[in-house]
């Protein structure tokens, strides 16, 4: 019986030290500053979604959905509150309840990333935006997996003669 009360609690303790307290926003989406990204541009994002495990064994997010997201101010308070100073969140710290403007959702750009963790995004119009995926890997019926989400920024001027170059590593 024992084992058993001190097991709840230890696995009550990971639960909590697995969520992060999130800030509320405090900045509403707007359709109108993040109407650049349905515009038809002549900028193209590649990138290599990856993570580096501890062993150095390198995991790419085959097969993960890429966001492409406006850089809005929205979306800047919610990268801000989400990855804190760096660029990648473990998967044990993904907030558990996430509910955002549905409008949102509807100015971003998705692709899907190629076995080798490499992605594209054309017709991109200038502006400045956030990429983000996740790249995990391990049991998929566990409590939690290894890896989680990474993200970058890019800006497009609209004079780029050549492919934009991204890497989420969440480095």
């Amino acid at each position: 019986m024992k084992i058993g009360l001190f097991a709840a609690a230890a696995l009550a303790g990971v639960i909590i030290a697995g969520c992060v307290e999130r800030k509320p926003a405090t900045v509403a989406f707007s359709t109108e500053e993040a109407a650049f990204i349905k515009k038809h541009g002549t900028g193209v994002v590649t990138g290599h979604a990856f993570r580096t495990k501890p062993s150095g064994v390198v995991v790419n997010a085959a097969g993960q959905v890429v966001h492409l997201v406006p850089a809005t101010a929205f979306a800047r308070e919610r990268f801000a509150n989400l990855y804190g100073q760096g660029k990648y969140v473990p998967h044990r710290n993904y907030p558990a309840n996430d509910t955002v403007d549905p409008a949102y959702a509807e100015y971003t750009r998705a692709t899907k990333a190629e076995a080798n963790g490499r992605f594209v995004f054309e017709h991109v119009a200038p502006g400045s935006y956030f990429i983000t995926t996740q790249v995990i890997w391990g049991d998929e019926s566990a409590f939690t997996r290894e890896g989680g989400l990474v993200y970058d920024s890019v800006t497009l001027t609209g004079k780029e003669t050549e492919p934009v170059q991204v890497i989420l590593s969440g480095n």
